[in-house]
């Protein structure tokens, strides 16, 4: 996590600007509880509470959260933020105690059953994630453990209603520094799945 701190430290990752998949999908969301998973320097947690959200915020970078709540702080926000690395099951998603989880660009693939239990009926999941690259010599150095395969985001939420899926190509245009090609998804959970 030394090298996310530090990272972080440098100010990288650090955009204030929310990706516009979670602008879009906002339009037809109304405020409630939300869970910012890999939050990073916070864009997305301030975003939601600035909104209206209760939103609650978790990476495993210290630096990441502090940076996320001072951001909170000057903007007179509240939201609960937690140093928790998701890998180590340090923190576990409440089952049906959401109203939305976003997660952008962190891939832990043994964390999207928790994610699908943890949204409450027509709840929504909003995501953009890297993907295996198009040219094989872009993905390296890279761990493909993180990085999705096509069609691999959509299928995990296969029987929920998918309002938006689209695999970027080859990068995504994020204003923050990931331009990695991407599966972005928001996708609905229905009563039945309850």
């Amino acid at each position: 996590m030394a090298d996310w701190d530090e990272r972080y430290r440098r100010g990288e990752h650090a955009t204030p600007e929310p990706h516009t998949l979670l602008v879009r999908a906002m339009e037809t969301l109304a405020a409630g509880r939300a869970l910012d998973l890999a939050c990073g320097a916070g864009r997305h947690a301030l975003f939601l509470a600035e909104r209206g959200w209760k939103v609650i915020a978790v990476d495993a970078s210290r630096v990441a959260i502090e940076t996320t709540l001072e951001r909170a702080r000057k903007r007179g926000l509240t939201i609960d933020a937690r140093v928790a690395d998701l890998e180590r099951g340090d923190f576990v998603i409440e089952p049906a105690a959401f109203d939305l989880i976003c997660d952008f660009y962190y891939l832990q693939r043994d964390l999207f059953p928790q994610v699908r239990a943890g949204l409450k009926p027509g709840a929504a999941f909003v995501a953009s994630i890297h993907m295996i690259s198009e040219d094989p010599s872009e993905d390296e150095g890279h761990n493909p453990a993180f990085l999705l395969k096509p069609g691999e985001l959509r299928a995990e939420f296969q029987n929920w209603r998918i309002i938006h899926y689209h695999e970027t190509s080859p990068h995504d245009t994020d204003a923050g520094e990931h331009h990695r090609r991407s599966a972005e998804i928001v996708a609905k959970k229905s009563a039945s799945d309850g």
